[in-house]
């Protein structure tokens, strides 16, 4: 789903060595690599980072009256010494005195420290994507605004550090795993019988009372935030709960509160819509590939009636493997692809290799999604069974059913909510936010998750907002283009007033690739063409 930095691979820069990540999860590797294939709502960013050292000697600040839980750490691709550490909250609200759970942030200082009382806190998509670990991520986007604010990371219950629920992978590889075989009612149960959680407590509504309670602990009596993706989602109640404590809100690529997340089958058929017209209306992709979207039919409907299954060349390892590639694999490599324009760039060739019955660069797509985007994919059922699944219509399910993607999807999440039996949230929940805190909206129009359109109904009810759409953008806006500048603007003005969206309109698509190696057509008396058709793909920028 659904924010935004799977493909994009950060250089490893930590100055520490990388520990082991708490897990608090269950051991059965069926069910998330069957939810990661296509029924995941992918509400992300587009690639992860990863905790590169556990915390160093604790530092005691006085004149912060920070909590003696408060240590200084490093995290991968950030060279700085950070501010890191919990907050100790109750797993039920209800029961203050039942189970405690630590919800962890990490503090990246402002460079010029110039302003003790505000920060800009991040917050990351999924649901279930670790804050902390896309670290540099944000870091590198927002720059600008790191010279005089402080940036807030917050790992949300149920993600990263903060109580992981989430299934290992165990130890068959996800090349060889056929999904088709997979029992989604079985294995939900199998991995909800080893979580040693309250499912039902970690939802959107909870975290929110943590993201406070973090808040209150650091200090910082205003909070400007950047929500992507499903962190959106978050956002919205922030602003909606504790409106006092915001100065401003960039959201960036938008779930609206009115919406059921489950819609996102229709966005992403769109996604590959929008892919099959670029490349009929570029010259050189529709001469390359003219029959683009019948390959593409091809493909998938031979996978449906079998998958293919044939040795293959590990594209991470370069060793010899099996690879089972089954429709719903096909669809998934292709769906995440789209979130990046880099990566999109490759899936013609890529479609029209699998048509001549060479998956080797299909493969190339799909182990740039075998880190599952570092979604926590017990938490990720948490938000969606709670807060979503309620909301799907009858016409919701009636368009689902012409959709393989969407109903794929819902049945993959009924048969997992059928066993988390998270209670749904009260219809309020589902009610546009009315505010007027200064407001970003960015969307990206070929964007496969959260299309523009969604923008547009976030903005029901905003009366001091601004949406731009961002006509050359994939999902995360503010990754791929200039409005990471206007985040900084409005942080620094506290008002949407002045910003203006035209930079965004720089033409920065990325030309398709007609062959492994190149955006150039291949000469027609070239030699490479048997070695084109074995090559393995790969993103180049």
């Amino acid at each position: 789903m659904i924010d935004s930095m799977t493909h994009r691979k950060l250089s490893k820069t930590a100055q520490r060595p990388s520990p082991t990540r708490p897990r608090h999860g269950a051991t059965n590797a069926t069910w998330c690599k069957r939810m990661l294939s296509v029924s995941a709502l992918m509400l992300a960013m587009a690639s992860t980072a990863t905790w590169a050292s556990d915390v160093k000697s604790q530092q005691t600040q006085a004149a912060a009256d920070i909590a003696n839980n408060t240590d200084t750490c490093y995290v991968e691709g950030v060279s700085d010494r950070l501010n890191c550490g919990f907050v100790t909250v109750p797993e039920n609200p209800n029961k203050p005195d039942g189970k405690q759970i630590q919800v962890h942030y990490v503090v990246l200082p402002a460079v010029k420290n110039v302003n003790h009382e505000e920060a800009l806190l991040a917050i990351a998509g999924g649901p279930g994507q670790s804050a902390i670990d896309n670290a540099a991520g944000f870091d590198a986007m927002l720059s600008k605004v790191r010279q005089q604010r402080d940036i807030l990371l917050i790992d949300q219950r149920g993600t990263g550090r903060s109580n992981l629920l989430t299934c290992d992978e165990g130890a068959q590889s996800p090349l060889s795993f056929n999904d088709d075989n997979a029992n989604t009612l079985a294995e939900t149960q199998k991995c909800l019988a080893k979580i040693d959680a309250d499912v039902t407590q970690y939802g959107s509504l909870n975290a929110i009372k943590d993201f406070e309670a973090v808040r209150q602990h650091l200090g910082y009596k205003k909070l400007h935030i950047y929500g992507i993706s499903y962190g959106t989602r978050m956002a919205q109640l922030y602003m909606r709960l504790y409106p006092a404590h915001l100065a401003t809100v960039t959201l960036d690529g938008i779930v609206p509160m009115q919406q059921s997340v489950l819609e996102i089958g229709a966005s992403i058929d769109r996604g590959f819509d929008l892919l099959f017209k670029d490349c009929q209306e570029t010259t050189a992709c529709h001469a390359q590939f003219p029959e683009l979207k019948a390959e593409f039919d091809q493909v998938a409907a031979s996978l449906a009636k079998a998958p293919v299954m044939e040795n293959v060349y590990d594209p991470v390892t370069g060793e010899k493997t099996m690879l089972t590639m089954t429709r719903g694999k096909f669809y998934g490599s292709i769906r995440m692809a789209l979130y990046q324009a880099n990566v999109r760039a490759l899936v013609p060739h890529a479609i029209h290799q699998a048509a001549k019955h060479n998956f080797q660069p299909i493969l190339g797509l799909y182990s740039l999604t075998i880190d599952n985007a570092g979604m926590a994919m017990g938490m990720h059922a948490s938000v969606v069974c709670g807060e979503d699944m309620h909301r799907i219509t009858p016409a919701m399910r009636e368009q689902a059913q012409h959709s393989f993607m969407g109903r794929t999807m819902l049945e993959g999440l009924e048969a997992t909510c059928e066993v988390w039996k998270v209670p749904a949230v009260d219809d309020s929940f589902s009610e546009p936010i009315s505010s007027d805190i200064p407001t970003l909206l960015l969307s990206g129009e070929i964007d496969p998750a959260t299309p523009p359109s969604w923008g547009e109904l976030a903005m029901e009810k905003l009366t001091n907002a601004k949406h731009f759409v961002a006509p050359y953008a994939t999902h995360g806006v503010a990754y791929q283009s200039c409005a990471n500048n206007l985040i900084a603007d409005l942080v620094r003005s506290v008002s949407v007033k002045d910003l203006d969206g035209e930079c965004l309109k720089k033409d920065v698509r990325r030309s398709f690739y007609l062959n492994a190696s190149s955006v150039e057509p291949l000469n027609a008396t070239s030699t490479k063409t048997t070695a084109d058709d074995n090559a393995s793909t790969g993103a180049k920028e």
